[in-house]
């Protein structure tokens, strides 16, 4: 599913316009990536949360030239899903 389909649907079911509704699925996705570029967790009840991850320093392999490449210790954003979402997940894909 994508954004403009996402939209279209919260559209349809609630009635307000697309114009405001993508302006605040806009609003809600940089306010997102706003705290959790600031290390913040954006907690939603029920559904999940965005959190930062540390990812380790590692030497990878570029296979081309067979050389060593150190890669530095980096962040990475990620979602982690409520039990209950996890769950729905569980019993309705099998």
């Amino acid at each position: 599913m994508t954004k403009a389909e996402i939209v279209k649907e919260i559209s349809r079911k609630t009635g307000i316009e697309r114009t405001v509704v993508e302006a605040t699925i806009e609003a809600f996705m940089n306010s997102v990536k706003e705290h959790i570029s600031n290390k913040e967790t954006v907690s939603l009840r029920g559904f999940g949360n965005f959190i930062i991850k540390k990812r380790a320093a590692k030497i990878a392999r570029n296979i081309s030239k067979n050389t060593a490449i150190q890669l530095p210790a980096h962040f990475i954003p990620a979602f982690k899903p409520s039990k209950k979402f996890s769950e729905k997940v569980k019993k309705s894909v099998k």
